[in-house]
């Protein structure tokens, strides 16, 4: 009876950590007014909620919403970038952007800039398996404010950045069916604004453990129309304090990596939310991390999935999926 006992309380208590609170993934959570939130360089910032958001900041934004930087980086240039200007055709026809040849965008989140992790590795891993015209978004004007300064802001960055790629378009033929917007966090929903601002043309968008707070029932935020086909890869969104990324569908395929919530080798939230990014850089080089398909969050909470199977991440622009996944994998690179 008491070794029984002791089994229950276990598995009660695993329960409590491994999984949702609830019976299934869902946007319906509730954040503290006070959280802590990373900038890119995996340091935790308290941040107020409720916090009053820089209006006349937003008026500035909203009014230049394409006023980036927007960092051209080829196999003839894969180190030293070129800078694309909006409205500047001269800026774009000096440059080695081929339109030819795949364009994938990477967006950072908040706190960050081109020099952030994210963006060498995720160009890296591109350039390292073939010809891409990889852009950098450098949106740190609007990404260094208060956290709801820049939650509300990025709706119009967004809308900035499908404004660049229309340019692009017009300027070098490049077609919205090879192009590939990446975004981690922040830069998630910013990249889904993005694809939104081009009608959903866009091959492929890429959320990168979505950013929860203030976008949990936010209409602005990641949405399956947001391109022709829309994946977004999970791996913070535990129903605890500390959880930082969204934990709920917003895409064509959702990918609970290793049930969405803690990964292995990380001991923070920090490590699991950037985890999103280093596996994606890795499938991009070796399209090695498969989910199967799972008919309930208690599937995915309890690793016995086992639907339909669909690569995670990759560079495939011709790639299409849906539902949700659990997709399992290593500690250490390339997972």
């Amino acid at each position: 009876m008491k070794t029984a006992l002791l089994c229950f309380l276990a598995a009660t208590a695993y329960t409590a950590y491994a999984g949702p609170a609830r019976s299934d993934f869902s946007e319906h959570r509730v954040y503290p007014r006070f959280i802590k939130f990373p900038d890119g360089n995996e340091v935790l910032h308290d941040v107020d909620l409720e916090a009053p958001a820089q209006q006349s900041f937003l008026d500035e934004v909203n009014r230049n919403p394409a006023n980036n930087q927007y960092l051209l980086f080829t196999r003839r240039n894969p180190r030293s970038s070129q800078s694309l200007v909006m409205n500047n055709v001269g800026s774009i026809t000096s440059s080695n952007f081929n339109p030819n040849h795949p364009t994938v965008v990477i967006v950072h989140g908040w706190l960050s800039n081109q020099e952030t992790n994210i963006n060498p590795t995720i160009r890296d891993a591109y350039l390292n398996k073939g010809e891409a015209n990889v852009i950098v978004l450098d949106w740190r004007r609007l990404a260094i404010s208060n956290y709801v300064t820049a939650v509300r802001g990025v709706p119009a960055v967004g809308r900035g950045l499908g404004q660049f790629l229309a340019f692009l378009n017009s300027v070098t033929g490049a077609p919205f069916n090879s192009m590939h917007l990446v975004g981690f966090s922040l830069g998630a929903h910013l990249v889904g604004n993005a694809g939104r601002q081009l009608g959903g043309r866009v091959a492929r968008v890429t959320g990168l453990d979505p950013a929860g707070p203030l976008w949990n029932l936010n209409s602005n935020r990641i949405n399956p129309n947001d391109g022709i086909y829309v994946e977004a890869i999970h791996t913070d969104g535990g129903y605890t304090v500390g959880g930082l990324g969204i934990g709920a569908d917003v895409a064509n395929a959702d990918f609970y990596v290793n049930g969405g919530i803690s990964q292995p080798g990380c001991l923070t939230n920090v490590c699991n939310h950037n985890n999103a990014w280093r596996y994606f850089a890795a499938t991009v080089t070796y399209n090695h991390i498969v989910g199967n398909q799972c008919s309930s969050s208690w599937q995915i909470t309890w690793n016995n999935c086992s639907g339909a199977r669909l690569n995670m991440g990759n560079d495939d622009l011709r790639k299409s999926g849906s539902g949700r996944f659990r997709a399992n994998t290593g500690r250490r690179y390339p997972y």
